[in-house]
């Protein structure tokens, strides 16, 4: 796979106390493998679906043992440290980095003014996802679940080269962020449905073949169905709470339902 444009979501990781756990849930859910522990990067370990990078796992480091455990998205920069100096411009807050990762590329981690953690990834021998987006097991959308969402929708068209549209619903707050042309990334309002103490995030949804079955797998290895399984014109998918605490959704873009939402673009 080729290098994303800026803006676009390149690769996902998450930490895990208990790592292998996670190999074994994400293993039977999405059909994953994986491989060695990469000990010279703090034992960060590679997800695979048919042999093509899908995502990684990684253990705390030390002094992060009680952190939540949660999915990062990352997005692609051509300047990692240029992109930092926006976050920051722009009232983000850098949590690590900007920094190179040896030859693979460099990074940071960041929080935007709202509390939404990302990452962002300036390519060097690797890339980011390799397998084709919405194929089974690989990345398919995310969206930033946030209770501040004008915060987030000031800052990232700031930070990337981002366009937006609103969907036209009196009883859902939601937006699309676009680069080159495409829809990249989704922003919810997180109304009281969510508790408390759930703090914002990006939603990261992986692709299956069987959106029902993968939440049967899933909650019985221990998740927590948050939502659905619903369809939707987009497919029918659903949202849990793997057994150590990190939210994710799974959707199957092949069965889908009803009309595409009505979207108006936003200046």
């Amino acid at each position: 796979m080729a290098v994303k444009p800026e803006g676009h979501p390149c690769w996902a990781d998450a930490m895990f106390t208990d790592i292998e756990g996670a190999k074994r849930f994400y293993g039977d859910v999405l059909g994953w493998t994986f491989g060695e522990a990469q000990t010279d990067y703090g034992s960060y370990t590679e997800a695979y679906r048919d042999g093509k990078a899908v995502a990684a796992v990684v253990p705390p480091m030390p002094g992060q043992e009680e952190d939540r455990s949660q999915w990062c998205l990352y997005f692609a920069s051509p300047d990692a440290a240029a992109t930092a100096g926006k976050i920051r411009e722009n009232g983000g807050e850098l949590i690590m980095g900007p920094m190179p990762v040896g030859d693979v590329g460099s990074m940071c981690l960041a929080r935007d003014p709202g509390g939404v953690v990302f990452g962002v990834w300036q390519a060097g021998s690797h890339e980011g996802f390799q397998a084709e987006m919405g194929t089974p097991g690989a990345y398919c959308w995310a969206e930033v679940f946030t209770r501040e969402p004008e915060k987030s929708d000031a800052f990232f068209p700031a930070v990337f080269p981002y366009t937006a549209q609103q969907m036209e619903d009196d009883d859902i707050d939601f937006r699309v962020f676009n680069a080159a042309g495409a829809p990249v990334l989704g922003r919810m309002r997180m109304t009281d449905d969510f508790p408390p103490d759930v703090p914002p995030y990006i939603n990261v949804y992986f692709s299956v073949a069987d959106c029902d079955d993968a939440v049967a797998k899933a909650t019985k290895l221990g998740a927590v169905l948050r939502f659905g399984p619903m369809s939707s014109p987009f497919g029918r998918f659903a949202a849990l709470t793997d057994p150590q605490g990190a939210n994710f959704s799974v959707i199957d873009t092949t069965t889908t339902e009803g009309d595409m939402p009505q979207l108006t673009e936003v200046s």
